[in-house]
């Protein structure tokens, strides 16, 4: 039985089918679940092209994240604690397992292919070859 879970969350389609697999795993009574999000580096202001207009309000997304997540919580059967971190997607997502000694990862496909998936990498790849623990790759329909 899993004593404790990290559930890996980008806010993409895939994140409610994500939501559902970690409802129908068989947890025991206490394990630890943890939903965890992670938010990109942000660029330097300096570097940002003044001509073209600026993503929303890193603030904003926070806000906007921090919500689903809970939102998700309420509707699992179980407690759950919420991750918000800030950096490279595989490296906090393997940092956050190994800090809480997780059995299992749980984690979407975005089912890239080809030159997609070379150009923008695949951080599911790279957790499933990093983990220390096993990991479990939920794919779009």
């Amino acid at each position: 039985m899993l004593n404790s879970v990290l559930v890996a969350l980008d806010g993409s389609e895939i994140s409610d089918r994500v939501i559902q697999t970690l409802d129908n795993l068989a947890l025991s009574k206490d394990a630890k679940v943890i939903l965890c999000h992670v938010f990109l580096t942000p660029e330097s202001e300096m570097e940002l092209p003044a001509d073209r207009p600026q993503p929303e309000s890193p603030t904003f997304s926070y806000f906007h994240v921090e919500k689903q997540l809970q939102s998700y919580q309420e509707n699992l059967s179980f407690t759950s604690e919420l991750e918000l971190v800030t950096g490279e997607p595989a490296e906090e997502i393997i940092r956050l397992a190994n800090i809480y000694k997780t059995d299992l990862i749980i984690i979407g496909s975005r089912g890239l292919m080809g030159v997609k998936r070379i150009v923008q990498g695949s951080v599911s790849s790279q957790v499933v070859e990093e983990a220390n623990c096993s990991v479990l790759v939920v794919k779009p329909r």
